[in-house]
């Protein structure tokens, strides 16, 4: 499911809710992309710190997790840029998803 984000400045961005795939094969290559370079960072640095000490292991299912939460942590980074949902439907997607709070 992907939900609509508007900001004041009239930008809109689409973003998938949930399991992101993207994040399970190509890694921190995605924050990359999407100019989120402070998680990429963090994902390379936890990747690095437990592969390290697991034969490669801990990277592989540090990346399998998040796959479960990036999605979750970029669509809470841009409500904190002022981004909001664009219409109804995406206030309650993000409800049910315990993104945002239920007003």
């Amino acid at each position: 499911m992907k939900v609509l984000l508007r900001h004041e400045s009239g930008v809109t961005k689409e973003v998938k809710c949930g399991f992101s795939w993207t994040t399970f094969f190509f890694g921190f290559i995605v924050p990359l992309v999407r100019g989120d370079i402070k998680w990429a960072l963090i994902m390379v640095v936890i990747s690095i710190a437990v592969g390290s000490f697991t034969f490669g292991i801990g990277a592989v299912v540090s990346g399998i997790i998040f796959s479960f939460v990036y999605n979750k942590i970029y669509i809470k980074d841009l409500l904190q840029k002022g981004f909001k949902p664009a219409d109804e439907n995406a206030k309650k997607l993000l409800e049910e998803k315990s993104i945002v709070a239920a007003q």
